[in-house]
């Protein structure tokens, strides 16, 4: 097959009745047949290809995570024109970047508010001929259309279009978070997403009776690849992005996987531990001890050991009074986790891993089509990434850095000919991280290259390493921000997570007050005690001296977090550089 909507046509024919996707209703899910998928990508692209799309074209998608965005992806790509994704989080400015950059014609958006973004800027936007909108009104000049509008207005030859679509045509422009500088647009083909359909699914860890559980952005690289396999396998899959229903979700939809970035994982760990500290007594010390018999059991799993009677008989007791409720909570069903975006600390993975949820960490760049290595069910090993995905090829430079090579990697940044040059040599991806492999081909990542701090003494420290072990070791914390370079010690900024603080302080007759909780001797012994922990396993140039607890958290609308949730470092370092600098003074 040539491109992805001639996947999808394949699954059709496949698969017709076969239930595709399961999305909210007012009666609680309703669900949609490939067939049915079909008949409104159809539609839907017909009366794209009437507004102009078509090859060569760009259509930005500006909306959350719901059916409507793969339908209008797919759509999209039936014209042969590429979708180029943005995140609805997106201010006024840096949406009118993505669409003037990419050169798209038309824009998809979610609903009146980010219909207002646009109108806000409408001068910026010249080549802009149609916006639609999926859940809001249409304008009086005509600019503004309805999704809904959309199936009736064409009448060509949607077969003809699908078959026209060569390979290695563009698909897809990304737009990387920019932690360092300003986004540059990934140009991914339809072979890019093709490969990783296939390699997921000769990997067989997936299959038409699992059912996939779909909240991460579509407009990231890693919600982009999960819709792709999904199709190439015909797995059903139910979407809903809106964050705050995730657990519910979990509950009533009984998933058998499903995908995230660590910081879920850490948030759950650390509302399940929080809960028990504040609980205490008895409950406290069972959950300790099932935490530590879990750990245990994993560790000599990862081995190839075999687990002693006593424990297996300890473990089926903690199974029982602790794991069963842990595993209720994501309804019974799950047979594994994937984790991806940013690095998982091996301690979580470990915690979950025990509860006989293991969490499958994977790693790719937006420039590899977000999937390049993932950890497999049988032969998991915390810390590590996994061995690469079938067909993907990987080479450590001398410096350490991690090179990939394959179908996977893009064709190049949009419009940036030295940057892309800088990026891919000689078929190579130089990813920017630094890792090495074990003898079973296990890729480990050290840190980002650009990331790693070197202190004054000219020693080199991994602050992401570091800012996970701590968020492990305390469940009051939300983010860590690990600072050092150039400097004579490391030191740490660290954020509170007021829904797992706020219930705990509470209890314990603490101020409510973020302000004043953050300098309450109590909270800080909390956290002293983790850094403690943490620093007790480090060498003496890689602990951390000093930290300061802030009243706010870092969060995506105010700058200091990307919208797949990675730290802006200098974002960081430029807002509280006062409290950094005190650190030294």
């Amino acid at each position: 097959m040539a491109s992805i909507p001639s996947l999808l046509r394949d699954r059709i024919a496949a698969t017709p009745d076969a239930e595709a996707y399961r999305t909210p209703s007012d009666d609680g899910w309703a669900s949609l047949s490939w067939r049915e998928v079909g008949e409104q990508v159809r539609g839907l692209a017909l009366g794209l290809a009437e507004l102009g799309a078509g090859p060569g074209r760009r259509v930005s998608i500006l909306c959350s995570t719901r059916l409507e965005w793969i339908l209008a992806d797919l759509a999209v790509l039936a014209t042969g024109a590429a979708t180029t994704t943005i995140y609805p989080s997106n201010t006024a400015a840096e949406s009118a970047f993505v669409i003037t950059d990419s050169g798209s014609t038309i824009v998809i958006a979610e609903n009146d508010d980010q219909v207002a973004k646009l109108l806000s800027v409408r001068k910026e936007l010249p080549d802009v001929t149609h916006v639609v909108v999926v859940d809001g009104s249409p304008s009086d000049d005509g600019w503004v259309i309805t999704f809904d509008s959309l199936s009736g207005q064409g009448d060509g030859d949607y077969d003809a279009m699908v078959d026209a679509i060569a390979q290695d045509d563009l698909a897809t422009l990304i737009y990387t978070s920019g932690t360092t500088g300003r986004p540059k647009g990934v140009e991914l083909t339809h072979d890019n997403w093709l490969y990783t359909a296939s390699a997921v699914r000769e990997l067989g860890m997936i299959s038409g009776d699992d059912l996939h559980f779909l909240w991460l952005p579509l407009s990231h690289s890693f919600g982009k690849l999960l819709e792709v396999v999904m199709i190439g396998i015909g797995v059903p899959t139910a979407i809903d992005g809106r964050l705050d229903k995730i657990a519910d979700n979990l509950g009533v939809l009984r998933p058998t996987f499903m995908a995230a970035a660590p910081r879920i994982f850490e948030k759950i760990h650390n509302t399940v531990a929080a809960t028990q500290e504040r609980e205490g007594g008895v409950k406290l010390k069972i959950f300790n001890w099932a935490r530590a018999t879990g750990i245990r059991v994993s560790r000599a799993r990862q081995a190839g050991k075999a687990v002693p009677l006593t424990t297996r008989i300890e473990y089926a007791l903690a199974d029982r009074l602790v794991f069963t409720k842990l595993r209720t909570r994501f309804g019974g069903r799950i047979r594994f986790f994937i984790s991806g975006a940013a690095p998982l600390s091996k301690d979580i993975a470990e915690f979950f891993d025990g509860a006989g949820l293991t969490i499958l960490e994977g790693y790719g760049l937006t420039e590899s089509s977000a999937g390049s290595f993932l950890n497999r069910p049988e032969s998991v090993r915390f810390g590590t990434v996994g061995p690469p995905f079938p067909g993907t090829e990987v080479r450590i430079d001398d410096d350490g850095e991690i090179l990939i090579g394959g179908r996977g990697v893009m064709r190049g940044y949009h419009g940036l000919p030295e940057e892309t040059a800088q990026t891919l040599e000689d078929g190579w991806l130089r990813t920017g991280d630094i890792g090495e492999l074990d003898s079973a081909g296990r890729l480990t990542i050290t840190d980002r290259k650009k990331e790693l701090i070197k202190t004054s003494g000219g020693k080199y420290i991994a602050p992401t390493y570091l800012e996970g072990r701590l968020k492990a070791a305390c469940p009051y914390v939300s983010h860590v921000f690990v600072h050092g370079d150039r400097r004579n010690y490391v030191t740490a900024l660290v954020t509170l997570d007021m829904e797992v603080t706020g219930p705990w302080a509470a209890a314990e007759s603490l101020p409510a007050d973020p302000e004043e909780l953050r300098v309450h001797p109590r909270m800080l012994a909390e956290v002293r005690k983790a850094v403690e922990r943490v620093n007790a396993d480090q060498a003496s140039y890689a602990t951390i001296k000093k930290f300061a607890i802030l009243a706010e958290d870092f969060t995506v609308e105010t700058g200091e977090l990307t919208p797949s949730l990675k730290i802006k470092r200098k974002a960081v370092e430029e807002r509280h550089g006062g409290t950094l600098d005190s650190f030294y003074a």
